[in-house]
């Protein structure tokens, strides 16, 4: 009897442990999230989306993918059902993408928001909204294959042109002009190291000289110094000099006024005496060439005029 008990308690005791076990699970594993359904609407590939696929807003967890069929009223459309957290910001300008985990290709919904439209997007069980599904990276980079292998075609083209031998002598001989360039660069460097050497010497003695400069400028700045004496003793001279010029102006006046008050009226004497003697010239050498006799026999006596004795008036002509 003993034993039969002790199986008995055994027995019971095991029922319960599994019943307490399963409870356990299923209490912590049930999911007491409430999720709205929404319908993602896509026109791409959904290749690597499963049901029951991770729903995530900006990379946080907020659903998974409840199912994926055609849609029977749009040919060639797929409609996803998705559980999304109530809590989740749901806008009219949230989109759809797919995204891939990692290198295993399995793909998973990633939601996200434009923040055109900030107004929340309803759903329910009832009414199930519709959010649009754009095409992710990998089927833009589908459908842009076609323009990206011509553009690589190009770029292959081009780096075969500039592979060419025609290329590849001209670039040996820029090398080469290069070079040369570079080595006389070092030849005129080592050709001005000796003056580049002498550069500090001569550096100061500029220095030097400056400093005389300025020494010298301040001497002549100073009120005392020889430059602003001599310049003084040389305005000092002007004066004396305008002095003396003054007195001779007016020495000058006093004899040009002697000279027109005494001189003047002999020299006008003296021009009449001139002109009276140069008129009995003339008259002279206008007779001489009338009547040369006139220098031995002198000059022939003029007819009377009127009014002087043995005048006669000439006699009128008969008519």
């Amino acid at each position: 009897m003993e034993n039969k008990s002790h199986a008995f308690w055994t027995g019971l005791f095991t029922i319960v442990l599994v019943l307490a076990i399963a409870f356990a699970v299923f209490f912590f594993n049930v999911d007491r999230t409430v999720r709205v359904p929404y319908d993602l609407i896509a026109r791409t590939n959904v290749t690597g989306l499963f049901t029951d696929a991770a729903v995530r807003y900006r990379g946080l967890g907020v659903g998974k993918v409840e199912s994926i069929r055609f849609d029977r009223a749009h040919p060639g459309q797929i409609r996803i059902r998705i559980l999304v957290d109530q809590n989740a910001p749901m806008t009219h300008s949230t989109f759809a993408t797919l995204g891939f985990q990692g290198v295993t290709g399995i793909a998973f919904v990633q939601l996200d928001d434009t923040g055109s439209n900030p107004s929340p997007l309803a759903s329910s069980p009832q009414h199930v909204a519709e959010v649009p599904m754009r095409p992710g990276l990998f089927e833009q980079l589908q459908q842009r294959g076609d323009i990206i292998l011509k553009k690589f075609e190009r770029l292959s083209d081009d780096a075969d042109k500039f592979l060419s031998d025609d290329v590849r002598d001209q670039l040996m001989e820029t090398t080469k002009s290069l070079k040369g360039a570079a080595d006389g660069i070092a030849t005129l460097a080592s050709q001005v190291q000796p003056a580049t050497a002498q550069l500090p010497q001569t550096l100061k003695q500029i220095n030097t000289t400056l400093a005389s400069t300025n020494q010298l400028v301040q001497n002549l700045n100073r009120p005392d110094g020889p430059f602003v004496t001599n310049l003084n003793k040389a305005g000092k001279a002007a004066e004396d000099a305008s002095a003396a010029l003054s007195d001779m102006n007016e020495s000058l006046r006093f004899v040009t006024a002697r000279v027109g008050f005494e001189a003047l009226p002999r020299f006008y004497s003296f021009s009449d005496d001139v002109s009276a003697a140069a008129r009995s010239i003339d008259r002279a050498a206008d007779a001489f060439s009338t009547n040369p006799r006139s220098v031995l026999f002198g000059a022939p006596q003029q007819a009377p005029g009127p009014g002087e004795p043995g005048f006669a008036w000439p006699a009128q002509p008969a008519h």
